[in-house]
């Protein structure tokens, strides 16, 4: 993974946070659960970017440096996302934007 930094919760705007105590969590499921949730928030949820700590991949895969935040998270910010949902301390990092305003 090339990118300035890893996510910590303080870059996020106003992160819900997940706690998944499953063993076997994985991206596929990370996700599923992050989904759940955005749509909870939001009737027309369209996710923008996501991180994976556990394998080092984020997307959309972007170079663009901003020193103090990770690029995929500055490319979603800067697309209006308006849900951050932080699964197991940044673990998994998925930004969505409500497009039903």
């Amino acid at each position: 993974m090339v990118d300035c930094k890893y996510v910590t919760r303080d870059m996020l705007s106003h992160p819900v946070t997940l706690r998944v105590n499953d063993s076997a969590l994985d991206f596929f499921r990370a996700k599923t659960v992050a989904d759940g949730k955005a749509r909870e928030l939001s009737s027309e949820p369209m996710l923008l970017a996501w991180f994976d700590r556990k394998s080092g991949t984020f997307a959309p895969d972007v170079t663009c440096c901003d020193r103090d935040k990770p690029s995929w998270l500055v490319y979603a910010e800067s697309r209006g996302a308006d849900i951050s949902v932080d699964i197991n301390d940044q673990d998994y990092v998925f930004l969505y934007k409500d497009v039903s305003q």
